[in-house]
């Protein structure tokens, strides 16, 4: 990312939508972007396992975990696989686990906090679906970036 959010908003202002939830750097990249993908699910990370298992291409994973700081929904091997694949970041309204491995993974990730307790694997949830966190819509396909900062959306 070679741009600011800070300079991004002053730029392109209605055009984007900005993230008030405050959210924790804990990737080896504070400063990333891509278009979005998504995944909506509650304390059960295998959809979050499966998609960042495939192919990113520079996506950013938007993961809606409802804010539950229950259970962790990344870990190191899951955020591993992402990098492994070529995802640009992910940023998980929830919790993750493995915090200091993580710091050193090539991956933009950001989250509410951490927990060591592990998610169940049950498959349930949805994917690629818009969702709508504090009041932000992230749609699938639309550029996401994200740094320092916070989180900035296109409408």
């Amino acid at each position: 990312m070679t741009i600011a959010t800070a300079d991004l908003y002053d730029d392109r202002g209605d055009e984007l939508d900005s993230l008030s939830l405050q959210l924790l750097d804990l990737g080896g990249r504070t400063a990333f972007d891509g278009p979005v993908r998504t995944v909506r699910c509650h304390r059960d990370n295998a959809l979050v396992k499966q998609v960042l298992n495939s192919p990113g291409e520079g996506a950013v994973l938007v993961v809606d975990g409802g804010g539950s700081l229950a259970s962790a929904l990344v870990g190191d091997l899951i955020a591993g696989a992402a990098v492994e694949n070529g995802w640009a970041g992910i940023i998980v309204n929830g919790a993750i686990r493995d915090r200091v491995a993580l710091a050193t993974l090539p991956l933009g990730l950001k989250a509410l906090g951490s927990n060591p307790r592990k998610s169940a694997k049950d498959g349930v949830g949805e994917v690629d679906v818009p969702v709508t966190i504090a009041g932000v819509v992230f749609a699938p396909g639309r550029h996401v970036w994200a740094d320092a900062d916070g989180v900035l959306v296109e409408r």
